[in-house]
């Protein structure tokens, strides 16, 4: 049933967010506490205000009333990523080209799982990026599990 309801809303959230100049980051649907909450981030070119996050969860609000998915009260949640949000795709590393990003590996590169670096070159297949010693290391996107903005 989560999986569904994620589906129908991405679907929902995807065709409405470019026409407001945004872009849907991830959705999380799940039981908290004692309740469920469904909670979209969401970004756009110069950042997340308010008043976006105010209209994108009236607009999913009305969706899910019409289209009547969550059999059971839940709480939706409408934000920003936040200042370390995550980096999935090759569009993300070649949106962020320069700032700095940690990246988790699937498997370790010479003994090592974690990089921190300036995120450089990128294209469809992987990034290059400039780890702290100073050394540029290329990443296929294959080989990441998990990649964010870092502070």
């Amino acid at each position: 049933m989560s999986d569904y309801v994620i589906e129908k809303v991405q679907e929902f959230v995807e065709a409405l967010l470019p026409s407001l100049g945004l872009e849907l980051v991830e959705i999380q649907y799940r039981q908290e506490g004692e309740g469920w909450v469904l909670r979209l981030f969401i970004d756009g070119p110069d950042g997340i205000g308010i008043d976006q996050c105010t209209k994108v969860s009236r607009e999913v609000s009305f969706f899910l009333d019409v289209e009547d998915l969550v059999p059971h009260s839940f709480t939706l949640e409408v934000s920003s990523p936040g200042l370390e949000r995550p980096l999935r795709s090759a569009a993300d590393f070649e949106r962020f080209k320069g700032k700095k990003a940690r990246v988790r590996l699937r498997h370790p590169l010479d003994g090592q799982k974690v990089f921190v670096g300036l995120i450089g070159e990128s294209d469809e297949l992987g990034f290059d990026l400039l780890v702290e010693d100073g050394e540029t290391t290329r990443f296929l996107m294959d080989q990441v599990r998990k990649a964010r903005l870092t502070l």
